[in-house]
């Protein structure tokens, strides 16, 4: 089975850089001044009664919001500080009430100085003493606002972290797993191939060499997937894998073991991770197959569908209550892994199923889109 990949990477891939992450943010800020803007200006034009134009209303708004927009930005760095704090909610509140005070003396100092520097001192002094209530009582709105905005940005991005951080672990404990899986075949396997095959340079020569050339292959595969488990291969090659390594388990079984082969070649030039089908053949051949005197019947089909690649391998077997009551050894640990691997992969889309229940055999279905 492949592994999931580098971490690193998936958080490359997954996360957003920096700089386009503030890149978004300003913008979006800049789009929602620019629209506050527009619509204090709109709703201060007098349209019926022409009485008042839509530029005078503009430069109603210029100077009601130009002070706070400005501002405005120096928010975001405020609330990611005082985030990184973490105070409890009484300190917190008290700061916000400081914030929110010098915001409120920063947008009539910068509304004073812009009137005297355009009309000077004595009417800016003037619309300070007139508007004063009222100004700052707009500014707290305001604040309160980005505050609002801001944080919810804030606590957006730490939850998409704390996300990322969450599936990063699990794809590594996954890739744990797979590489478990994928780094080697079962000992019991390899030591009876061996065994059978030594018998059979003793009786049959020419079969036993046919038998070294399907296990080398077979090795062949192992290693060259290992050292590429991030790649895909292609069908056919991952089933003359499995059919390499059902002809030497036949060599252990003999009769006992009848393999039902259901293929389409339609899906033969279909994509997959490597190793997907030798776990669930060795599961089925180990635990469905292996234990029963009369031995039983292993089934392996594939088929394309406009949905993707559809794959099942099956025994009839005695089955099993699935999921397994509790984990350990068995069918269980291989497969959670191979289904979590398949939860996370084709970004969630693909999906593996096991159906199965007592007297009724095992079957594992995979979708691939």
């Amino acid at each position: 089975m492949a592994s999931l990949g580098n971490p690193a990477a998936m958080a490359s891939a997954s996360a957003p850089a920096p700089a386009t992450s503030a890149r978004r943010l300003w913008l979006g800020y800049a789009a929602l001044a620019l629209l506050a803007w527009l619509l204090h200006a709109a709703a201060g034009t007098a349209w019926e009664r022409g009485s008042r134009s839509f530029l005078e209303g503009l430069y109603e708004a210029t100077w009601q919001l130009g002070p706070g927009l400005l501002l405005g930005p120096l928010a975001y760095p405020w609330l990611m500080w005082l985030q990184a704090r973490r105070w409890p909610p009484l300190a917190v509140a008290g700061a916000h009430a400081v914030g929110a005070a010098v915001f409120a003396l920063g947008w009539l100092g910068l509304d004073y100085a812009a009137a005297a520097y355009f009309f000077g001192t004595v009417h800016a002094t003037a619309s300070l003493e007139q508007g004063l209530v009222w100004r700052s009582a707009w500014a707290l709105v305001v604040y309160a606002a980005l505050v609002s905005g801001f944080g919810s940005v804030i606590q957006g991005r730490r939850a998409q972290r704390e996300a990322l951080r969450a599936a990063l672990a699990e794809a590594a404990l996954v890739r744990a797993e797979l590489a478990a899986i994928q780094g080697k075949l079962d000992p019991h396997f390899l030591f009876n191939t061996l065994n059978s095959i030594l018998m059979l340079t003793r009786r049959d020569a020419a079969r036993a060499e046919s038998a070294l050339l399907g296990f080398s292959r077979l090795m062949r595969y192992v290693l060259d997937r290992a050292r590429s488990a991030d790649g895909r291969v292609a069908l056919r090659d991952e089933l003359a894998f499995v059919r390499d390594y059902l002809a030497l388990e036949q060599l252990r079984l003999g009769e006992r073991l009848r393999v039902d082969w259901q293929r389409d070649p339609a899906a033969d030039d279909e994509e997959l991770p490597p190793l997907t089908l030798q776990p669930l053949v060795e599961n089925a051949v180990l635990h469905g197959i292996s234990p029963r005197r009369e031995g039983g019947t292993l089934s392996l089909q594939t088929r394309r569908s406009a949905q993707g690649l559809h794959l099942r391998v099956a025994d009839d077997g005695a089955g099993c209550t699935w999921p397994p009551p509790a984990p350990g050894p068995g069918r269980g640990v291989g497969l959670a892994a191979l289904q979590r691997r398949f939860e996370l992969d084709y970004d969630g889309r693909a999906r593996l199923d096991v159906l199965t229940a007592p007297g009724q055999g095992f079957a594992v279905e995979i979708l691939i889109p």
